[in-house]
């Protein structure tokens, strides 16, 4: 019995045996002054990044690379800029949310669930070295901010 079950779990893998992955065809890479543009407009101007992105929609989660490992993407730009707006908009496209964008959003919740799930995750600085405390901060975000805080003291 005990052999018929290995057998059975095996089954799947040694279907694929012989099979070819098929390879799903990405396109080219953006291009990388694309990119910076719709990570540049995604900080405060969200008629350009509605543009953009219907234009692109492959612009959504792109990371513009400003050098020394400091890599953003337009939520990421929105965040630590405090820009709901486009924030919530980008969100709503499917955009990656992350730490950042929850703390500049008011979203306690999901802030306290990361923390205790991932120690230490407060000290993570987002694009530009921004700290997660200063986006709780410029979102307004006051709450956040005053968690953010106990966890220094």
């Amino acid at each position: 019995m005990h052999t018929r079950r290995v057998s059975l779990l095996l089954a799947p893998a040694a279907l694929l045996i012989g099979q070819e992955k098929k390879k799903l065809d990405k396109g080219p890479p953006l291009e990388g002054a694309l990119v910076k543009e719709f990570v540049g407009a995604a900080h405060s101007k969200l008629d350009r990044t509605k543009e953009m992105l219907a234009e692109r929609p492959a612009l959504l989660n792109a990371t513009w690379d400003w050098g020394g490992g400091d890599f953003e993407t337009g939520l990421g730009g929105a965040a630590h800029m405090g820009n709901r707006e486009i924030a919530l908009f980008l969100i709503g496209q499917g955009a990656r949310t992350d730490i950042f964008s929850a703390a500049m959003l008011g979203q306690l919740d999901v802030v306290k669930a990361l923390v205790k799930a991932f120690p230490g995750i407060e000290k993570s600085l987002g694009p530009h070295k921004i700290p997660l405390l200063a986006h709780a901060k410029r979102g307004g975000a006051e709450e956040v901010a005053a968690y953010l805080e106990s966890l220094t003291r």
